[in-house]
């Protein structure tokens, strides 16, 4: 069983940055890829990116590949998000994930955090 646990979430202006931290329980956290979803009003959950377990293989949304970087600390069992740059577009409840695939599908996700919000004015 793995917890995850989100922080670093917050009220920015556009062009801000905000550095999101998941942080997962138990040992066999640092063997999952950990992805980052997140969903807006009204919208549907959506893939923003996913770093394997070793931090290999790395990928990103196209709204968001040049403006955030993914990161993690196998040794903390910690996976950061760093998000530069950000617009209104980009508010959202942000999630973290833990799975066996660095997939982009949701799905593919056993373990989820409780979220943390993002909010970006103009």
């Amino acid at each position: 069983q793995v917890q995850l646990v989100e922080s670093g979430g917050g009220l920015v202006q556009a062009g801000g940055s905000l550095r999101l931290s998941c942080v997962g329980s138990g040992s066999t956290f640092r063997s999952y890829a950990v992805a980052w979803f997140r969903q807006a009003p009204g919208k549907e959950r959506e893939f923003v990116a996913v770093i394997s377990w070793r931090g290999i293989s790395i990928s990103f949304t196209e709204a968001v590949k040049d403006r955030f970087t993914i990161s993690r600390d196998n040794a903390k069992n910690t996976v950061d998000l760093q998000m530069n740059n950000l617009n209104p577009e980009d508010t959202a409840i942000y999630y973290c994930a833990a799975g066996g695939l660095p997939t982009q599908n949701g799905y593919d996700y056993k373990y989820w955090g409780q979220g943390t919000q993002v909010t970006v004015s103009s």
